[in-house]
């Protein structure tokens, strides 16, 4: 069976657009092309592998197996070009690298440092939330991510602790918590609290130090958007937790930030597979991430 890398990247293509025609434009190909590369794929392998349904498409059984391994072949693939690659230098290369959306303007100088030192790498990033980072890190679809402390997946991820920042609550002027000194979790079981999405390590970390102290959180809304979030906060719909960084870009707003008791912090790490090597670009990158902040 001789199936081409293309193939099970078109494959793919379609299995995150979950629509042909869109898939067939991300590809640079007609839709009928499209098609047919689909339909010699699955008479290959002797099974259906989509289900084309209205305007979406779905895996079959076969497809989801199909899936797992034409991921793990394109990592491995892709590994073997960045191998090749180093032995010119990192004079070209590719990078995929995970961001978590809080984290962006933290880590533009680095990248800024990065991009000087290798102009010839291409850097691709891909904008996942902590837990979403995780499993493209393990289906072998990034080569490294940055993310928030803990990971979920501890044993299957290393990391490399970065920086940490105050995490603060979050108050609208006028909140009768905001005079506190400071805020403890119980202070705040009697009010809507507002929550990033659950594939945020901020949330399952809230989520966490909240019951580990028998609180448990009226969740009234939940965002990916930090900006959104706060200004949910400053409309009086809740109270929510925000780290530092994230509360200096606030500072025109109508809105209190208050140290949390005991305090907390925002663990900031890059983030890799455990029992796989790194590709020349992401040690590069995590080699001057270590120099950086030694």
């Amino acid at each position: 069976m001789n199936i081409p890398i293309k193939t099970l990247q078109i494959f793919l293509t379609i299995v995150e657009t979950k629509n042909f025609t869109r898939a067939a434009q991300k590809c640079f190909m007609t839709q009928p092309t499209l098609t047919k590369t689909i339909q010699r794929l699955e008479d290959n392998m002797g099974e259906q592998l989509l289900i084309r349904n209205n305007q979406t498409v779905e895996l079959t059984q076969a497809g989801q197996l199909f899936e797992q391994s034409a991921r793990e072949i394109l990592g491995h693939w892709h590994r073997l070009q960045e191998g090749i690659n180093n032995l010119s230098g990192l004079k070209s290369g590719r990078l995929r690298l995970g961001v978590c959306p809080m984290m962006s303007s933290l880590i533009t100088p680095l990248l800024t440092d990065y991009r000087q030192k290798y102009p010839g790498i291409e850097l691709q990033m891909y904008e996942y939330g902590g837990f979403g980072c995780e499993q493209a890190l393990l289906s072998n679809s990034l080569d490294i991510a940055f993310t928030a402390l803990p990971t979920t997946h501890k044993t299957e991820l290393a990391s490399q602790p970065l920086t940490k920042y105050p995490l603060l609550a979050c108050l609208p002027e006028g909140h009768p918590l905001a005079d506190n000194a400071d805020i403890r979790w119980q202070d705040f079981e009697s009010y809507p609290f507002i929550l990033y999405n659950e594939d945020f390590s901020l949330a399952k970390l809230i989520n966490y130090l909240s019951r580990k102290v028998g609180v448990h959180l009226n969740i009234a809304f939940r965002t990916g958007q930090w900006d959104f979030l706060a200004a949910m906060v400053e409309a009086n719909l809740g109270v929510a937790i925000l780290p530092d960084p994230i509360c200096q870009r606030l500072t025109n707003s109508k809105l209190v930030f208050k140290p949390m008791q005991p305090a907390m912090t925002w663990d900031l790490a890059l983030i890799w597979r455990e029992n796989l090597p790194l590709t020349p670009p992401a040690q590069a990158l995590l080699t001057l991430s270590r120099n950086s902040h030694e």
